[in-house]
């Protein structure tokens, strides 16, 4: 199996941008500093692969670099279109304290995603993590592993198993979220199974 960098260390140049309502250019929330992915969180939006992907294991690093604990951001995967500033997606949440939820964007399922009769779908879906947070302190780097297979994504956050999703989307594109605060990502990698 080759392991594929989708970010090179040195440019964003294999990728995509959405910035909310368009009001600033992409180069002023997205950019690589010293290596990393550095994304301001402001404004809201996120950056996509160029490309799609189906069955693959995913490697994300990433951390708060102000040691902010009230931090948020996510990794989206499925994309199957680029609504703004949500895409129609699975994020897996990386929020402080929460990372390995997952959130269901602009109209997408999981079959873990259970609504009570009677009940309106909320704007922000959620399927809870399995297991406490298994994130290091603010500040520090963590790291995701996220696999999808046939649909289905499982997910651990620093070796500790958090969730799996069922999805009928078996393809898509795989995004990196602006949503508040500044969050640096390195070391994104994806295996082809």
């Amino acid at each position: 199996q080759k392991t594929e960098k989708l970010f090179n260390g040195k440019d964003l140049s294999n990728w995509n941008f959405v910035v909310d309502k368009n009001s600033v250019p992409a180069d002023q929330v997205y950019s690589v500093r010293d290596g990393k992915i550095f994304i301001t969180g402001q404004p809201f939006g996120y950056m996509y692969t160029k490309e799609k992907y189906s069955d693959y294991k995913l490697h994300v690093e990433w951390r708060w670099p102000n040691g902010d604990s009230n931090a948020n951001s996510g990794i989206f995967l499925h994309i199957v279109d680029f609504q703004n500033p949500f895409p129609n997606s699975i994020e897996c949440n990386l929020q402080a304290g929460r990372a390995g939820l997952f959130v269901l964007l602009g109209g997408s399922d999981l079959v873990e995603y259970q609504q009570r009769p009677g009940e309106e779908r909320p704007f922000f879906p959620v399927v809870k993590n399995v297991n406490p947070s298994s994130e290091k302190p603010a500040g520090e780097w963590n790291e995701a592993n996220i696999f999808v297979k046939d649909g289905v994504i499982t997910v651990y956050i620093n070796g500790v198993y958090q969730n799996t999703g069922t999805n009928k989307v078996k393809e898509g594109h795989i995004g990196l979220q602006s949503e508040g605060k500044e969050v640096e990502f390195r070391n994104v990698t994806l295996t082809k199974w």
